[in-house]
Order: C-alpha cells, then structure tokens, then sequence
C-alpha cells in the first residue's frame, strides 16, 4: 500500500463533484482540492481508471503524489483540521 496525496483544480461544478464525491469513498479529504488515500496498487489503478471517464484534459487538472513511508513521517501539519490520515499497520487478506 502506498500514501498518496491526490489534488485537483477543475473549473466546472459539475465535474468537480463527481470526482470529489469519487474521491471520497477512496481517501480523506484533508483540504477543499486535496485528498490523502492510502491504497493497495490495484485500488490506485482502479480509482485512476474511474477519474479518466469523468475529468476532461484540456480543462481540469489533477496531481497525483505518492509519498513514501521514509518521507511521511516527515510530513508536519500544522494548523485546524485533522490528522495526517494512517496507514494501516496490519492487512487482512
């Protein structure tokens, strides 16, 4: 499972919701554009898959960063709002 920090600036209402709402059942939104997901490599793919049906190239704009275990426990928040979302520490499988 990897963290990502995912992050979006999309002009039209309608869109953006989509995919905050598609967002939200992937992550934590952390900020109004800004989500953190921790997700196994095949979720990642599968929520990629779902974004590229909805948001549109040549209008909307969408980062996808992943943060590796070394650097998250580096992250600071600072500020109102909630933790940095945790990884699990165990997977059932």
């Amino acid at each position: 499972m990897l963290f990502y920090v995912i992050c979006y600036d999309i002009p039209d209402d309608k869109r953006r919701k989509k995919i905050s709402d598609l967002l939200e059942g992937y992550g934590s939104r952390v900020q109004y554009s800004v989500f953190e997901c921790v997700l196994p490599d095949k979720k990642y793919k599968e929520l990629q898959t779902r974004i590229k049906k909805i948001y549109k190239s040549e209008e909307d704009n969408l980062r996808f960063y992943p943060v590796s275990s070394h650097t998250l426990i580096k992250v600071e928040v600072w500020g109102i709002g909630a933790e940095i979302t945790q990884p699990a520490t165990s997977v059932i499988v």
